[in-house]
């Protein structure tokens, strides 16, 4: 399986630009086209490493989570990666093969892992191999609820999970879900959600999640709001909650986007 990862790099003097970046009150975009080397920031503690940071919480916006993509360079990585006890994390691996250990020992991660660390749980990083390596990093403040103990830590790869065909779709819409979404524990969802040609969602979703969504192959029509976008891999999309969404591919290729949404708890007021 193979993934879209940043290019990198500066366009030439003579390219022209992408015409798809948009912020507005309801979504963002950020083409793939964009994510290049002078847009990139350093964390603090991660060595040999460099960050697309795509989304952070953002008042009136999307305000419960931050992605990046964070490309490690061979013995980069990280062996204090989160500075908050109370942020739980998802690694989803794009390319190359990384060590993660929670405190159980190391565990190789090869492109399409996928590790979760509640609060309050240590991890390293690293790269122990001679090529770079790319992969997502999404952190939430989790939130804590009596009687519900937070998940634990664990490690598994998209190859592993059979998709969940959805209903009366014939097969061509799907979801890869890395847990049970009526386990409780969990506050985030992170999946991949799949697309043969032809395939769409069939409404307008409009609903209290927000959305962090990476087109990891393939090209489609997304409504965003109210507006029709052609998105392709590399792209990114950010949504607030109750933006409208759809999807249609027509294109001859699969499409498919690893989603980021908020879940199982009530309303804060």
């Amino acid at each position: 399986m193979t993934y879209a990862t940043p290019i990198g790099g500066l366009p030439i003097q003579e390219a022209t630009l992408t015409g798809k970046a948009v912020f507005t009150n309801a979504y963002a975009v950020i083409p793939g086209g964009v994510m290049r080397d002078i847009v990139t920031s350093y964390l603090p503690f991660w060595e040999k490493s460099r960050a697309w940071i795509l989304a952070r919480p953002l008042s009136g916006f999307a305000e419960t989570f931050s992605q990046y993509i964070i490309e490690i360079e061979p013995s980069g990585g990280s062996s204090n990666p989160e500075p908050d006890n109370q942020v739980e994390s998802i690694i989803f691996v794009t390319s190359g093969s990384l060590i993660i250990n929670h405190g159980s020992g190391d565990h190789e991660m090869l492109s399409g892992g996928y590790s979760y660390c509640p609060p309050g749980v240590s991890y390293i990083i690293k790269n122990t191999g001679t090529e770079s390596a790319t992969i997502h990093l999404f952190r939430k403040r989790y939130v804590t609820v009596e009687g519900i103990l937070a998940p634990k830590p664990f490690i598994t790869n998209e190859k592993d999970i059979k998709p969940i065909i959805m209903d009366h779709s014939k097969g061509a819409w799907s979801t890869t879900r890395f847990v049970d979404p009526e386990d409780l524990r969990y506050d985030m969802h992170v999946n991949i959600v799949n697309f043969k040609p032809g395939g769409v969602i069939p409404f307008e979703e409009t609903h209290v999640m927000e959305h962090g969504i990476y087109i990891l192959e393939g090209s489609a029509e997304y409504l965003l709001n109210k507006d029709w976008v052609h998105v392709e891999a590399g792209d990114f999309l950010w949504l607030r909650a109750f933006c409208p969404q759809a999807c249609r591919n027509t294109g001859s290729d699969n499409f498919r986007y690893l989603l980021y949404k908020d879940v199982n708890r009530h309303a804060q007021l």
